[in-house]
């Protein structure tokens, strides 16, 4: 097709295919593919190779595992709405191994990942969920008598792109706070190479369907950061698209939940938001597609930062942010104001003492100061006489 013109594709048979599909109208799913061209911040005419990709090329293959998690991840991707989950999996990607959404069990199930592998040796997309316990050689999570080592290791080896998905799986999230019994790890750490990072406690699942549709696009990952995260998606910080960031810059901020300030969407700086120093696409995507103020600041609670590694699970969740990139006006009030308790007699007593002394010497120093400028003009008038009489004698 090889076209980047989006609404000369309305009328492609392949294109009334596709959407046909994903129950979808075919401006639906143009619509739909603008969106993600949009979302991972392509160029004009991406949108048309976008849709042509999940159109046309076959269905990427995903292996997708779980170790030290809360299903979190994949709750978050059951919840997806455009398109559903079922859409995905049946005509975006072809999930061929999921233990959360498999019917199957046991043997049946690690027979299916072994023939996905071997029918797409260095096509398939491997996704981790879940932190990887490395102590004790691992034994603290085993899938089917493998341990999640084993397995990551195993997965990874024939694998065209591995995606971590979380902050567990991308740098050991909530397992690997201390102590850290277990010694959770993420899996760029285990393998010993870059992954693609999703973080988040969940991550927006469309961040990881864009990342996927990507790669069904361009034949690679999108362009990451120095943590492996998608720039197209963590790049921002939080705090500058925050619906609450004028509040900031006023100076109005929420003290206590249910406070004045708090009921009428006040920043939420002073409670420990960590939008400032979090970087993530929240507050633009939102979450859930449960319309406007579907993500946690809007709701009324401070970011937890759990996009960020040395944030999210480090930082209690009420402490101040690292303000990034932004500063608060110096004329803002203090996160604790201190109270005055007044003065008291010895101290007034005092601080009279101390004025009056301070008064003398004033004066003195005023005095002083007087005398030696009389001083320094009887000086100059003698020496101008002086002069003045030589000039006359001679």
């Amino acid at each position: 097709m090889a076209n980047t013109n989006l609404i000369a594709l309305e009328r492609d048979e392949k294109i009334s295919a596709a959407a046909e599909r994903l129950s979808m109208t075919r401006r639906e799913f143009l619509q739909f593919c603008a969106a993600l061209a949009t979302t991972l911040g392509l160029p004009q005419g991406a949108d048309a190779a976008v849709a042509e990709a999940v159109a046309t090329k076959k269905r990427p293959s995903v292996i997708w595992l779980h170790f030290q998690e809360c299903t979190g991840c994949t709750e978050s991707m059951l919840r997806a709405e455009h398109p559903t989950l079922e859409k995905l999996i049946l005509d975006v990607i072809s999930l061929d191994y999921h233990e959360t959404l498999f019917a199957a069990a046991g043997h049946q199930v690690e027979a299916a990942r072994h023939t996905a592998m071997e029918q797409n040796k260095g096509q398939y997309i491997l996704v981790i969920e879940g932190a990887i316990p490395t102590r004790d050689n691992g034994i603290y999570c085993k899938v089917g008598g493998k341990t999640a080592i084993e397995l990551t290791r195993e997965c990874a080896a024939d694998a065209a792109a591995v995606i971590a998905i979380g902050s567990c799986a991308s740098w050991g999230g909530m397992p690997s706070t201390d102590p850290n019994p277990t010694g959770a790890k993420g899996v760029a750490e285990v393998l010993g190479k870059p992954v693609v990072t999703i973080p988040g406690c969940p991550p927006n699942p469309y961040n990881f369907l864009s990342t996927v549709v990507h790669f069904l696009t361009f034949g690679k990952l999108p362009e990451v950061d120095h943590l492996g995260r998608p720039k197209f998606a963590y790049s921002r910080l939080i705090h500058e698209n925050c619906e609450r960031r004028a509040h900031f810059d006023a100076g109005r901020f929420a003290m206590e939940f249910g406070d004045a300030g708090h009921r009428q969407g006040y920043c939420l700086y002073k409670l420990g938001c960590k939008g400032p120093e979090t970087y993530a696409n929240c507050s633009v995507i939102l979450f859930g597609d449960a319309g406007a103020g579907t993500w946690p600041v809007a709701c009324g609670h401070p970011c937890i930062g759990c996009t960020e590694q040395g944030v999210g699970f480090q930082k209690p969740i009420h402490s101040l942010a690292k303000l990034k990139n932004i500063e608060p006006s110096a004329f803002l009030p203090r996160i604790v104001e201190e109270q005055g308790v007044g003065a008291s007699l010895g101290a007034a007593a005092l601080l009279a003492a101390v004025a009056g002394a301070a008064a003398g010497a004033g004066a003195m120093l005023t005095r002083n100061l007087g005398l030696s400028h009389q001083a320094e003009e009887l000086e100059k008038a003698k020496k101008d006489g002086a002069q003045a009489k030589q000039s006359t004698e001679v």
